[in-house]
């Protein structure tokens, strides 16, 4: 199918990049909303009204892709930093789309899963999953609250609960590969956390079956269907290669070190995505295994 027009808010950042590629031959007009000037983006600030607001008119699929990187220390500077990057965009954007002719058929914001609760006991899924508590779990709620308040009747809205994103070039599986390779490709922590994740390509692939599904809104966990916990997703990236463990007081240290929060790596986050696998959604890469090889592949062909 050919769309008419994409728009990604947000769009030079990683996955912004992933939609961008993967809609280049889908529609026939693809538009960056960047703060940064670059090839194809259209310039905004994020903040304010402006030219760009035009390029909303007639687009078939709104995807806001705006935060700052949680990858810091939670320092009062950064906490303000990351909820206001995410929080400011999303109020604007809904504002504009209210005063447009012609608004987005479809606005998908990208918000995370890491909104349910640590689970090591059951996963969390769009109607059962339990809320958590603690700073990341906070800004989540106030995002999505800001999103939906947003609501234009002519607009279908989907809050996209996203799991760890893996892919080639970004995100975090490279951080993980390079840790193997330096013989630290144990379990992290006690290893019994879990990992939801989703390979790049379904990631894309999600928020294209959403276009064409106009009964689907509100809450979608966008992970794949089998979750992992910590050492088996180390072993899956080991290869069978041998691996020293992080333990929780290493973990600790390194992330003072390296300037970022443990959290990131020692919440177990077990998130089913139900709705998508009640309404008939089919992944590409369902297990880890596939998609880490799928993922090697692609970057020894780009290495080359």
């Amino acid at each position: 199918m050919q769309y008419r027009k994409i728009v990604i808010a947000g769009g030079s950042g990683y996955l912004g990049q992933v939609l961008k590629e993967y809609y280049a031959t889908k529609a026939q007009e693809v538009i960056l909303l960047s703060r940064h000037a670059a090839p194809g983006a259209t310039l905004w600030d994020a903040s304010t009204e402006g030219p760009w607001t035009s390029s909303l008119e007639h687009a078939d699929l709104l995807i806001n892709c705006c935060g700052k990187n949680v990858n810091c220390r939670y320092t009062k500077k950064n906490r303000q930093a990351i909820l206001r990057s995410r929080t400011k965009p999303t109020a604007l954007l809904g504002r504009v789309i209210q005063k447009l002719a012609h608004p987005p058929k479809l606005w998908i914001n990208i918000t995370s899963a890491t909104i349910y609760r640590h689970a090591e006991d059951r996963p969390q899924d769009e109607t059962t999953g339990e809320i958590g508590k603690g700073f990341s779990v906070d800004i989540c709620k106030r995002w999505e609250r800001v999103f939906f308040a947003a609501a234009d009747p002519r607009t279908r809205q989907v809050a996209l609960r996203m799991g760890i994103v893996f892919g080639k070039n970004d995100g975090v599986y490279p951080r993980l590969h390079n840790l193997v390779k330096a013989g630290l490709g144990g379990p992290q922590g006690n290893g019994r956390q879990m990992v939801s994740w989703i390979h790049e390509e379904d990631a894309a692939r999600v928020t294209e079956w959403l276009l064409n599904h106009p009964q689907e809104n509100g809450v979608v966990n966008c992970t794949a269907p089998y979750a992992v916990t910590n050492a088996q997703q180390m072993r899956i990236i080991r290869k069978r290669k041998p691996g020293l463990p992080m333990p929780t007081w290493l973990l600790k240290l390194g992330a003072i070190i390296i300037g970022t929060e443990p959290e990131l790596i020692l919440k177990s986050r077990w998130v089913l995505p139900a709705r998508l696998e009640t309404a008939g959604f089919t992944w590409k890469y369902p297990k880890m295994e596939d998609a880490i090889a799928a993922i090697d592949v692609q970057g020894a062909k780009i290495r080359l």
